[in-house]
Parts: C-alpha cells; sequence; structure tokens
C-alpha cells in the first residue's frame, strides 16, 4: 500500500503580480496530484496549508476541485487538516470544508481518529502558539487511541518541530505522541526526513510544492512524499516536481559582463524563463551601464533582479537598490523601527497581509490575539 504525503501547496498565490506565477503553483500541485494517479497510490495527505488565504480566488477554488474530481474517478480517497493559511481569524467556514460536505474529501483535523483501508489516521488542524498547551491531552488521547491499533498509524499535523527548525518550531519532537508509524507533517517549505528513536516512525516534511514569497530566490527542489506501508516499517520516497527555475547569485561589478554572458548560456537549458537575483559588490560607477548589463537578460527571464551589496554586508543583510524587493527592505525597517525579530514578524507576516486585503476584523482580532499573549508573557514573568 502506497500514499502520497503533500503539504503547503498554496493555491492562489500570486508573486510579482504575475499570472505565470499564478499558474506555475497550480502546474506544481496538478503534477504531485497527477503523478500520484499515475502510480496507483491508495490514497493522499493534504496537510495543511491548501490554500494561501482562507478566502481563496474562484480559480484557486476551482484547480482543487478539478484536482480531487480526478481523484475520485481513480478511485483514490484524500484526507486533509487546515493550516494558518485556511483559517481565518473571524468566525466563518473554511472553504475546504465545502469539499468534505460534497464528500470530494474526507476531513481530519478534528483529532479524530478513522480507519481506512486498515490505517488509523488522525490529524490537528494548524494551533497558534498561544494555544500549544492544549495539545497535551489531545496527544495523549490518540497516542492510547495509537496504541490499541495493530496496523498503520499516521498523525498528520500542520506544525513546526524545534529540532529541525529552531526559530518556526512549536512543538519538541518529544511532545508528539509515540505510537504513530508515521508522521505527515506540514508548515515548514523545506524538505525534511528524520527518524527519532522515541517516535515508532519517521516525521516528514515535504515542503511547499512551489517557492512563495517568504523562502525567498534560491535554487532548490520542490516535490512530496510517496509513502510505502506495505510492510511493517513506512519507507518514504521523495518524488520531485518540474518547477520554475529559482536562483541568486553573487558578482562583482568587475565581473557583471562574464557572470551574464554564463548565465544567459545556462539560461537557454531551461525549459521555462527563469526568476533570477544578482547581488553585485563592489563600487558602482555607472548606474546607466550597470542597469544596461543587466538588461540583457531581460526577455531571458521572468523577472530579473539585482542588489548591490556592501562590503560590510556581503556576508549578512543586504542594502537594496534596483529594483526594490519591497519585502525584504519592509522586513528591515519593521525591525529597526519595532526592535524586535517577534514583533517585525508580526507586523509583516500576519498583520500587513490582512490589511492589504482589507480584512480590518481579522487584523483587530489578531491584534488582540498578540496583545493576549504579550499579557501572558507579562503575568508568567512577574510571577516568576
Amino acid at each position: 500500500m502506497i500514499f502520497s504525503h503533500i503539504s503547503d501547496t498554496h493555491l492562489g498565490f500570486v508573486q510579482y503580480h504575475s499570472e505565470e506565477r499564478e499558474n506555475d503553483v497550480y502546474t506544481a500541485f496538478d503534477e504531485a496530484i497527477d503523478t500520484s494517479i499515475k502510480d496507483h497510490v491508495d490514497f493522499i495527505i493534504l496537510a495543511g496549508d491548501i490554500f494561501h488565504v482562507p478566502n481563496p480566488s474562484g480559480k484557486a477554488i476551482v484547480v482543487l476541485a478539478n484536482a480531487l474530481k480526478r481523484l475520485k474517478k481513480n478511485n483514490i480517497e484524500s484526507f486533509f487538516i487546515l493550516g494558518e493559511h485556511d483559517i481565518s481569524r473571524i468566525r466563518a467556514t473554511p472553504v475546504p470544508w465545502v469539499y468534505h460536505n460534497l464528500e470530494f474529501s474526507k476531513y481530519i483535523g478534528n483529532g479524530k481518529p478513522i480507519i481506512y483501508k486498515d490505517v488509523l489516521i488522525a490529524g490537528f488542524d494548524k494551533r497558534r502558539k498561544a494555544e500549544i498547551e492544549s495539545f497535551e491531552d489531545d496527544f495523549s488521547q490518540i497516542d492510547a487511541d495509537a496504541k490499541k491499533h495493530q496496523g498503520h498509524k499516521i498523525l498528520v499535523l500542520h506544525q513546526g518541530i524545534t529540532e529541525i527548525n529552531k526559530f518556526a518550531g512549536e512543538l519538541n519532537s518529544t511532545d508528539l505522541p509515540s505510537n504513530f508509524t508515521y508522521y505527515a507533517m506540514g508548515h515548514l517549505h523545506e524538505q525534511e526526513l528524520k527518524q527519532f528513536s522515541h517516535l515508532g516512525g519517521p516525521l516528514a516534511y515535504p515542503g511547499s510544492t512551489e517557492l512563495t514569497s517568504s523562502e525567498g530566490i534560491k535554487e532548490t527542489q520542490k516535490g512530496f512524499y510517496q509513502v510505502d506501508i506495505s510492510g511493517q516499517e513506512s519507507n518514504p520516497t521523495w518524488i520531485k516536481l518540474d518547477t520554475r527555475p529559482q536562483f541568486s547569485i553573487k558578482t562583482s561589478v568587475q565581473d557583471i559582463s562574464s557572470e551574464i554572458d554564463r548565465l544567459s548560456e545556462k539560461i537557454k537549458l531551461f525549459s521555462r524563463k527563469p526568476i533570477l537575483e544578482l547581488n553585485v559588490t563592489g563600487e558602482i560607477l555607472d548606474s546607466g551601464l550597470m542597469q544596461s548589463q543587466i538588461s540583457r537578460l531581460t526577455d531571458q527571464t521572468l523577472r530579473c533582479f539585482w542588489k548591490h551589496v556592501s562590503k560590510e554586508q556581503s556576508n549578512g543583510s543586504v542594502f537594496v537598490n534596483k529594483p526594490l524587493m519591497i519585502e525584504d527592505e519592509m522586513y528591515r525597517i519593521a525591525k529597526e523601527m519595532l526592535g524586535s525579530t517577534d514583533k517585525a514578524n508580526f507586523a509583516i507576516n500576519e498583520l500587513l497581509p490582512l490589511l492589504s486585503r482589507g480584512n480590518i476584523e481579522e487584523a483587530r482580532q489578531a491584534i488582540i490575539e498578540d496583545f493576549e499573549r504579550f499579557k501572558k508573557g507579562v503575568e508568567n514573568a512577574t510571577v516568576s
């Protein structure tokens, strides 16, 4: 028996206001679904952040519906939980619930285990840091249920594990129930596969199916896991997806011409126009000449950015010249003004996206929740 573990598809994500980038997200997702059908998997798990926003576009809704319809036609069941991008902060029915109600897919994010083809599957929707303590009792109960089951047991979560990413970590691996034979994770966008001695099976992050703005521009691979549970152990195999090339190059003003010649030849090998970032060191005496060199790549790339990096910052953050990478610059300014990485993350990654979409009520709720976390932290500090 084989199943596919897919996560962080972020359907509806649009980068650079580009229709091509929106379609890249759909293409990667469709490839994961079609590959799963071709390989005759028994079922599919979607481990959260199915959509990029809680109120996705009609196109994103249709793409998911068509994919689930193809699975149904091939007698492949699918199961899903919700990530933070799927959940509205105000009371609203999550869009993926529509597919559950129409029996296109099955929701498993409430912690209630189901049995499918002798496999126990249980999942929990994303919980924010203020809610993490509530996992303790839920994990204890689900671990007891898993211990009683004789076949394979899959736990689906959309949380960060500290041992894998200390900055995005919300749980330690030791917090997890130990009686599962596979831990299908979502939330972290990089592929990771770990085997902890205190857990009953591998813990796997397939990573996102396409690069998003939070990851920056870099040369990387995207994909998903196919997991063979025919035997007593779970054996995951990572399947690479054919995504648009993206890479960031460091060069100097003196070498810019030869570097662009080299890149121009490299780009000819790609089937799709790449996204390129050039980090240029050295003194720029003629910005017009620099821009004319960069423009040689314009027709060969979907987007071509360049940054001027000072000597002092060549190993750290960068000053942005042309064109402005607005997300980087806003985060840098927020961190400088607020004096806190946590506050900058909240302002840029949580509050700003809500306000930019006009979700005033959700933004208000986010501020209230952030204040409650702050207040609780002060109370705990006072007690200690």
